[in-house]
């Protein structure tokens, strides 16, 4: 059964692809999916379908992707449950980016900004966390809080003077949402990520190692390990704004149910990852006649899940669940 499931797991965002394309104002039977991908569908529907929910669930399920296999990367390196993606800044960093984009008038550039400034963010922590020529967990943690609390007076300030219209827009992007998915962000956001993803897959064994113990892995996989995570986060962050929850939540549900061996979990946090991210835009987009930030469905489905959490593990560690 445990077998059945961990397949399940691996081929579930193609499971739900085709139930994902069903969902939408407009109704599409799912036998007309089907059609649409051998050539005889309706040109409404195929419009509708390839240039609006597909690169909208594509986008979600790299997203979804990402944070989870980055969430299971930091619990990893700081051998705590508890930590999730956006502990090293990241998204301060992003949404200053966007806040500053709208601004002085370049909303247009918002992926551009909110990218650059996430990595800034990311470089600053780190500098900041250099001691001794090191970088721990802890002196990295406080780093992260000092620039988080930067990044974010600085978006509090620049909210200060912008227009009705403009604050709405921030505050809403800030709140996490996929509503202006397309092509062009798929094919800026897609190579990157399946990078940084290949990579951690092929180096996924030495997390074990850390895990367990962190003096016996070189300081300098650490730090390839968090620049691989700090590029996919601040993808993330760049194209549908602050997202949370999905690293924390989906590497502990892995953990409980398939172990902690790395070389099962980074593979299963991906997919199943990819999956729940697409079922929260499902429920985002489904739910009201209005859509719903995606960054509010995710912080539904997981504050509950963050209170078992803590009162089980007590924010302790143990690499083995």
């Amino acid at each position: 059964m445990k077998r059945i499931a961990y397949y399940l797991c691996l081929i579930s965002p193609f499971l739900i692809l085709p139930l994902s394309l069903v969902i939408g104002p407009v109704a599409i039977p799912l036998e007309d999916i089907f059609r649409l991908f051998s050539g005889h569908y309706p040109s409404t529907f195929g419009l509708i379908v390839l240039n609006i929910r597909l690169p909208r669930i594509l986008l979600a399920m790299e997203i979804g992707a990402a944070l989870s296999v980055s969430g299971a990367v930091l619990q990893a390196i700081f051998q705590n449950p508890l930590v999730d993606t956006y502990i090293l800044g990241i998204a301060a960093g992003g949404g200053f980016g966007t806040t500053l984009a709208f601004l002085i008038g370049f909303s247009w550039q918002v992926a551009p900004f909110a990218f650059a400034c996430a990595l800034l963010a990311v470089v600053i922590t780190c500098y900041l966390a250099k001691v001794k020529e090191a970088i721990t967990p802890i002196s990295l943690v406080l780093a992260g809080i000092i620039v988080n609390a930067f990044f974010s007076a600085g978006t509090s300030l620049f909210k200060i003077f912008l227009s009705h219209e403009r604050l709405a827009e921030v505050i809403y992007w800030l709140m996490g949402s996929l509503s202006n998915a397309d092509w062009r962000q798929v094919k800026f956001s897609l190579p990157l990520v399946i990078l940084c993803l290949t990579l951690v897959f092929l180096m996924r064994w030495r997390l074990n190692v850390l895990s367990l113990n962190e003096t016996m892995v070189n300081n300098k996989i650490k730090l390839a390990f968090i620049g691989l995570v700090s590029l996919m986060t601040a993808i993330s962050v760049a194209v549908c704004g602050i997202v949370g929850w999905i690293g924390l939540i989906i590497p502990h549900l892995i953990r409980m149910g398939f172990g902690a061996d790395h070389k099962r979990l980074i593979p299963l946090s991906a997919t199943l990852g990819a999956t729940m991210l697409v079922a929260a835009d499902d429920l985002a987009r489904s739910m009201t006649p209005y859509e719903i930030p995606l960054g509010l469905i995710t912080a539904l489905l997981g504050l509950p899940f963050f209170a078992y959490l803590l009162k089980k593990t007590g924010g302790g560690w143990n690499a083995q669940s």
